[in-house]
């Protein structure tokens, strides 16, 4: 089984309009459609570009408005995956949670379903910046190409989470991320690889580039997107089967074969996720 996947370097600028968003999302859709993908992710806070938009009076907006733009948000991706029949992880948009408010990614299947997958692990900043709420539920996501997760940039940083997701049947690991500097970037790249390694697994990773003037905490973007894989002789040496330019707007695509990771699981130079000591530490 092979899923081909696509992860889109989202270029954030300023805009007017929910349709201005809305159509350059389409573009990075179709052009990802050209070569036929199954799998198109778009990165994490992406949606704080609506954010720039401004309210009456020319004022950039608050975190705590982009609720309002939660319909047209889920209603546009619909409609993108069902019309280019596509699985899209759409990043991740921010929505009213009780008193709070809440980061959330959401898939979109080419018939018209919805799935989230709350970010469970909150930074310091999204805390103290943004007072965000974690989420408190983890699943799994069924696809026609076989089940995958979807973990939200620090969520990737905490290895238990990923053993977990593995021990659940997930073969490919979405991470959309968004980070401002070198060391944020390194820390979700470099942890990428290690669960990856340590799962034999696939992680899709990608985040925004460019920047927001107007969007406190947006205002500076350091991203790169990457399609990783387990480190064994079937897959490249760096365990990197395409890669972006940093901070460039592009998007890459490349194709999975699961059954590579049934067969480096089985009798690979390393079997790390054969060899797990369920005996002295429990996947979850």
């Amino acid at each position: 089984m092979k899923m081909r996947v696509s992860a889109v370097q989202y270029h954030l600028h300023t805009i007017t309009s929910f349709e201005e968003f809305a159509a350059e999302c389409e573009h990075y859709i179709k052009a990802a459609k050209e070569f036929d993908t199954e799998f198109i992710l778009f990165p994490e806070f992406f949606t704080t570009q609506l954010m720039s938009i401004g309210d009456e009076n020319g004022h950039p907006l608050e975190i705590t408005d982009l609720p309002k733009f939660t319909q047209q948000y889920r209603e546009a991706f619909k409609t993108f995956a069902k019309n280019y029949d596509v699985h899209i992880i759409a990043g991740t948009h921010v929505i009213e949670k009780g008193e709070h408010i809440q980061n959330v990614a959401h898939l979109f299947y080419p018939d018209g379903r919805m799935e989230q997958q709350a970010k469970l692990h909150i930074t310091p900043a999204e805390v103290e910046g943004w007072n965000m709420a974690q989420g408190d539920q983890f699943q799994i996501f069924e696809t026609d190409k076989g089940k995958i997760a979807i973990l939200t940039c620090y969520d990737i940083e905490f290895p238990e989470i990923v053993r977990m997701a593995k021990a659940k049947g997930a073969d490919v690991i979405f991470c959309p991320s968004c980070t401002d500097d070198r060391h944020g970037f390194h820390r979700v790249r470099y942890t990428s690889h290690a669960r990856a390694v340590e799962n034999q697994v696939y992680v899709v990773l990608t985040g925004t580039v460019g920047a927001l003037p107007t969007v406190d905490l947006m205002r500076a973007n350091f991203g790169q997107a990457a399609i990783i894989t387990p480190n064994d002789v079937p897959f490249p040496p760096a365990g990197i089967l395409a890669e972006g330019v940093i901070n460039d707007d592009m998007i890459i695509t490349a194709d999975l074969d699961l059954k590579l990771l049934e067969e480096v699981r089985e009798k690979g130079s390393v079997t790390t996720w054969r060899d797990r000591r369920t005996d002295l530490y429990p996947d979850w």
